[in-house]
C-alpha cells in the first residue's frame, strides 16, 4: 500500500473559451494560420509553476485544432503561458501532437541549454517570449538581449508583451535587439487617444523598423464595442498599411484573463473589417506567418 495522496485539481480562476465555436461568414485562403494561441493541462500532467497568477480551465490540442479547422485556418503557432514558467513541456507536447500544422513560442532564462534549445526547435519552436510585466523591463531587456545571442543562429525570434502607454521608453531598445521583434496585442495602445495619440503614434514608428512584427489580435484588450470592436479598424489598417510584410493575425484563444470571451468565428469575420483586399489577406493570413514561422 502507498500513502500518496490523490490528485486535487486547482479550481479556475478564470473563464475558458466558448465550447462550440461559430463558423465565421469570411472563407479565408488555404494555408491561413492563427499565430497566437495557448494549450493548457492537465493539471496533473504539467503543473503550475511557482508565483502563477491564474487558474486556466483545460484547453487541449484537440480543442484548439478543432476551433482551427472551425474558423478555416490549417496553421497555428502555440504561445507558451506564462503560468508554467520555463517549463515548456505542455506547449512542446502540444506542437508535437499537431505535427506539421503547428509552431510555438517558448519561455526560456538563461540556463537553458542548447541541447534544450535543439530539442525546441524540433518540436518546432520558432521563438522565445519576454513578458515585463513578469519582471521590470530592464532586467527583462537585459535578460532578452543575451538569450537573443543564443537563439538568433537558429532563426528564432523574441515576441513581446508590453503596455506602450507605461513604457514609452521602450521603442530604442526595441529596435536594438539582433533578431526580429514581434508584437502583439496592439500593445495596448488607446483607441480613446485615436490614431494621432502617442501610444499608437510609437507603435507606427516601430513598424517602420524592418525587424518589427505585429499580430493583429485582441481587439478586446482596447475595446468594449463588442462584439466586432469596429473603433480598432482604423488601427489594425494603419499597421497594415505601414508593415503590410510584417503583419500576421491570431485568436489568442482560449482568452486568458480576456474581460469578455470572445466568439472566434466573430474574431475571424472581423479580418474582413481589417483586410478587405484579397491580396493583403493572402499575405497577412498565409505568406507573412509562412516566413516568419517556417512553416
Amino acid at each position: 500500500m502507498t500513502n500518496s495522496k490523490p490528485f486535487t485539481p486547482i479550481a479556475p480562476t478564470i473563464a475558458g473559451a466558448i465550447a462550440d465555436t461559430r463558423r465565421p461568414r469570411i472563407k479565408l485562403p488555404p494555408g491561413s494560420c492563427d499565430c497566437h494561441a495557448h494549450v493548457f493541462g492537465p493539471q496533473q500532467q504539467y503543473p503550475f509553476a511557482p508565483g502563477y497568477t491564474y487558474v486556466p480551465p483545460e484547453a487541449n490540442v484537440d480543442s484548439y485544432l478543432k476551433m482551427l479547422r472551425t474558423i478555416g485556418c490549417e496553421r497555428g503557432v502555440v504561445v507558451h503561458p506564462t503560468v508554467y514558467g520555463t517549463n515548456n513541456q505542455c506547449t512542446m507536447d502540444a506542437l508535437r501532437a499537431g505535427k506539421s500544422a503547428l509552431r510555438g513560442i517558448a519561455v526560456i532564462d538563461e540556463t537553458v541549454t542548447d541541447e534544450q534549445l535543439e530539442d525546441m526547435h524540433q518540436a518546432g519552436i520558432r521563438g522565445i517570449r519576454l513578458h515585463p510585466k513578469v519582471k521590470d523591463w530592464s532586467e527583462v531587456l537585459k535578460e532578452g538581449t543575451r538569450l537573443a545571442a543564443r537563439i538568433k543562429p537558429r532563426g528564432w525570434h523574441i515576441q513581446v508583451f508590453f503596455d506602450i502607454r507605461a513604457m514609452p521608453e521602450i521603442e530604442k531598445p526595441l529596435t536594438q535587439l539582433p533578431v526580429d521583434v514581434v508584437i502583439d496585442h496592439f500593445s495596448l495602445a488607446s483607441v480613446a487617444d485615436g490614431i494621432p495619440g502617442a501610444s499608437f503614434q510609437a507603435l507606427l514608428r516601430l513598424a517602420r523598423h524592418e525587424r518589427c512584427w505585429f499580430k493583429l489580435m485582441g481587439p478586446y484588450r482596447l475595446s468594449k464595442q463588442a462584439p466586432m470592436y469596429a473603433d480598432v479598424i482604423p488601427f489594425a489598417r494603419a499597421l497594415l498599411a505601414e508593415a503590410p510584410e510584417r503583419c500576421v493575425w491570431g485568436t489568442d484563444w482560449p482568452h486568458p484573463n480576456a474581460h469578455r470571451i470572445p466568439d472566434d468565428g466573430d474574431l475571424a469575420d472581423i479580418v474582413s473589417d481589417w483586410i478587405p483586399d484579397a491580396a493583403l489577406l493572402q499575405k497577412v493570413m498565409v505568406d507573412n506567418p509562412a516566413r516568419l514561422y517556417g512553416f
